[in-house]
């Protein structure tokens, strides 16, 4: 990548963000009908099969990172990419809600504050384990990330758990929230994939096709851009936390409006929590295949970002529980205190 003109790198870092939101549609599209079709929509399977496709960039990215040893590039888009996937609510806040009311107050369920918890959870033992000695691994692996892995396991298991019931009035959910339940956009998706015709072993096909597609302009995209944005003197943490982000963020932006676009307010909120509370687990990947103990060698500016992570989280979870109706620019003032604060937080970023 070092030999190739800058406006080659950027046509290439163009170019695979094309292929990831296009494949990121696809992989959306089959996950729900594969799902469904396997009956996996309700169970721990279909959680983390979609957590698995939503985060394929963001896998093949911290994969290739880790194998060359640019550990900065890996954890800048894990943490970063938790912040800015946050940040996709407040565009489904703005664009994806139908009806006269902020997304916080039609998606609004218990079971989303926990959700919510779990992510927060696993964010600090992220930081409790970048305090760990870097000389404390075993077989590739760390009582951190090791730890992390075993935390969001079993709070996915919690989840699904009350995902089938809680000892609350309505199963937790807020009145006036979303007219169906949720997860009903997966049923309608299977059902449009059986008019069409399309088998499972065809959605299957197009779901690995999808995925390779995904992956390998996972890779382009992170060499690509690390070149082109290290030229014009973006460093690779922030660089992680902010262009690379965004691009690999795509199959969340599509996934989520797709479900709003179906009045599955609540799933799409879910689908962001979900994938934030998994990017964590991916030190574990990173930690396997650099052979190094990735959470001690945390910059102070990864910490700031699992912070702000964390906060942005938080806000999203007080409106659940509050429901703000007033909206400004078509969006709630939670989504409102989000977008400044990570702006915010990412101005204070390129000054540590």
């Amino acid at each position: 990548m070092a030999s190739l003109a800058s406006w080659l790198l950027l046509g290439i870092f163009l170019a695979s963000a094309v292929v990831i939101w296009f494949a990121g549609v696809k992989l959306s599209n089959t996950t729900d009908v594969i799902a469904e079709r396997l009956r996996l929509g309700s169970a721990l399977g279909g959680a983390i099969l979609l957590a698995v496709a939503t985060n394929l960039p963001e896998i093949a990215i911290v994969s290739s990172a880790a194998l060359a040893h640019e550990l900065d590039v890996a954890v800048g888009n894990i943490l970063g990419g938790i912040a800015i996937q946050t940040v996709v609510l407040v565009v489904l806040d703005a664009f994806g809600v139908r009806p006269r009311r902020p997304l916080t107050y039609l998606a609004a369920s218990l079971v989303l504050l926990l959700e919510g918890a779990l992510v927060v959870a696993v964010l600090l033992v992220v930081v409790m384990s970048t305090q760990l000695p870097e000389s404390l691994i075993f077989a590739r692996l760390t009582p951190g990330v090791l730890l992390i892995a075993v935390l969001w396991g079993i709070g996915l298991m919690l989840v699904r758990r009350a995902a089938r019931g809680l000892p609350w009035h309505s199963n937790g959910d807020a009145p006036g929230g979303q007219e169906h339940p949720r997860g009903h956009s997966k049923k309608e998706k299977e059902k449009e994939a059986t008019r069409k015709g399309v088998s499972t072993s065809r959605a299957v096909t197009i779901f690995a096709v999808a995925a390779l597609a995904t992956l390998a302009a996972g890779v382009a995209i992170e060499r690509s851009g690390e070149e082109l944005f290290g030229r014009i003197g973006l460093s690779g943490v922030l660089f992680g936390a902010t262009v690379l982000a965004v691009a690999t963020s795509l199959p969340e932006i599509s996934t989520g409006l797709t479900s709003a676009r179906f009045g599955d307010y609540q799933l799409a909120v879910s689908d962001i929590f979900g994938g934030n509370a998994f990017l964590p687990v991916l030190f574990l990947l990173a930690t396997v295949l650099s052979g190094s103990s990735v959470l001690p060698l945390a910059h102070s500016s990864d910490i700031y970002l699992t912070a702000l992570g964390a906060l942005l989280t938080i806000i999203y979870m007080a409106g659940l529980v509050f429901r703000p109706r007033r909206q400004i620019l078509r969006m709630g003032v939670d989504s409102i205190a989000v977008l400044a604060l990570y702006i915010l937080g990412i101005a204070g970023l390129a000054l540590l």
